[in-house]
């Protein structure tokens, strides 16, 4: 049962009915971090318009997929020696539910920037916010954070390597130089490394308890890339899960955002996702769908034509293409591990993974990279960085009096400062920004 255990030890109710998994997804689902992810953004700033999605919608689908997911798995292996391993249904709801629960203002521009004003503070990263706000700083709990079981926790611990371990010492966060006067954060260099947090060393070494040394040095272990943060080798199976349905939702449901809003063309597609990546999606419907005979010839032409067809069109085929992917995940097996939880993973075939990959790659280069996108997300960075600052500056005139309170706990006030503004929601960090920087903004009766 240790899988199962909490790092505050509770007492159930002997009328209480829930699966420990249940009461992981409960407070996940009940927390204030998951309430924020409505005011977070996802890949397109919110107010442009009330369509796609947020951290909110996005991490719910997310927590569809994953459950289809492990479904799925039960169903094509009903023999298969890791589904012992495999979570119950609430229980990977809860993990998915979680996994961008760290993530701050302005989506992954908010990232680098918090790691940059924390370049001299143990730095920030938004998977390890993640394991910070689970063990540390929700309150269904006095000590513990949400006290979730660590069996949540082991799949919320996407990168098993410490951001003092993780970080390239050759690389260090910082502003770009000659910029005529004008200061602009270096976004490539002030990249984290993916990892958890030095703040919680003590946290990882408990989820790790049942792991033997071998296997928990092997999982910890990463690989050193020249010119590169290093990066984290291993994830658990139920992690594993939750990963491959964040890249599911990310290319296949972000891909229906961008249609929806006519942010691409269909030669763009053409281009980045040709049909030498489709090979597997193109023999599925050609297959499944020959009956009806909605492809023609030239089958992808056809797929590319319903995607960026009217709305059922595009809905239609987007269902297909998920259709596709989830009954074709597989268990990939590590055999040097002992632990079954190490041992197998959540994999996909390689045409699967081929066609998956392109889409996000192509969401990648003509959605997160173009010149609109960029443009309001180095905007949010300087916002991110200018109120950190003010508030580092001097934390008992500028943080609110319950954040500054939190200085008496023992905490880097650094720390305590990042823990408030990765919290905020994209309005909460514009509102503060105005307040503080807008000439004609701002009254002493704002609750702060």
């Amino acid at each position: 049962m240790s899988w199962l255990e909490r790092r505050t030890p509770e007492t159930r109710k002997p009328y209480d009915a829930r699966s420990e998994g249940d009461i992981d997804y409960g407070r996940v689902v009940h927390s204030a971090s998951f309430r924020r992810l409505q005011g977070k953004t996802q890949i397109l700033n919110l107010g442009d318009s009330d369509f796609y999605r947020t951290r909110l919608t996005h991490s719910l689908e997310v927590a569809q997929i994953a459950g289809g997911i492990v479904k799925q798995l039960r169903f094509n292996y009903p023999d298969h020696p890791a589904l012992a391993s495999l979570p119950e249904h609430s229980l990977i709801q809860a993990i998915a539910c979680t996994h961008d629960l760290g993530h701050p203002p302005f989506g992954h521009g908010g990232e680098v920037a918090l790691n940059y004003c924390m370049r001299a503070d143990g730095g920030f990263e938004g998977n390890g916010q993640t394991l910070r706000i689970l063990s540390r700083l929700e309150k269904f709990s006095r000590e513990a954070g949400s006290n979730l079981t660590r069996e949540t926790m082991m799949g919320v611990l996407k990168y098993p390597i410490a951001y003092d371990l993780a970080a390239n010492p050759a690389i260090k966060p910082k502003m770009l130089e000659e910029t005529s006067g004008t200061p602009l954060l270096d976004r490539e260099a002030s990249k984290p490394p993916k990892c958890y947090l030095g703040t919680e060393d003590d946290v990882v070494d408990w989820i790790l308890q049942p792991l033997s040394r071998g296997d928990r040095d092997l999982f910890q272990g990463f690989e050193a890339k020249k010119g590169k943060h290093h990066r984290a080798q291993h994830k658990s199976l139920a992690c594993s899960i939750m990963d491959l349905a964040d890249d599911i939702s990310y290319g296949v449901h972000d891909l229906e955002d961008a249609l929806a809003l006519r942010l691409i063309e269909p030669n763009d597609f053409r281009r980045h996702v040709p049909p030498d990546k489709c090979k597997g999606i193109l023999d599925y419907l050609a297959v499944q769908y020959a009956a009806w005979g909605e492809y023609g010839n030239d089958v992808y032409e056809g797929f590319v034509e319903r995607l960026f067809g009217g709305g059922d069109r595009r809905k239609h085929q987007i269902n297909r293409v998920l259709n596709y992917i989830i009954p074709s995940v597989r268990f990939d097996e590590h055999t040097e591990f002992e632990e079954p939880r190490l041992r197998y993973r959540a994999g996909l075939p390689g045409p699967v993974k081929t066609f998956v990959d392109a889409m996000k790659d192509f969401i990648y280069e003509m959605v997160i990279r173009s010149p609109s996108v960029q443009h309001l997300e180095l905007k949010g960075q300087m916002m991110v960085i200018a109120v950190f600052e003010v508030m580092k500056s001097d934390p008992k005139s500028f943080l609110p009096t319950d954040i500054y309170a939190k200085l008496d706990s023992g905490e880097k006030p650094a720390r305590v400062i990042c823990d408030y503004v990765s919290g905020m929601t994209d309005n909460h960090l514009l509102r503060t920004y105005e307040r503080l920087f807008s000439p004609r903004l701002g009254s002493v009766f704002d609750r702060l």
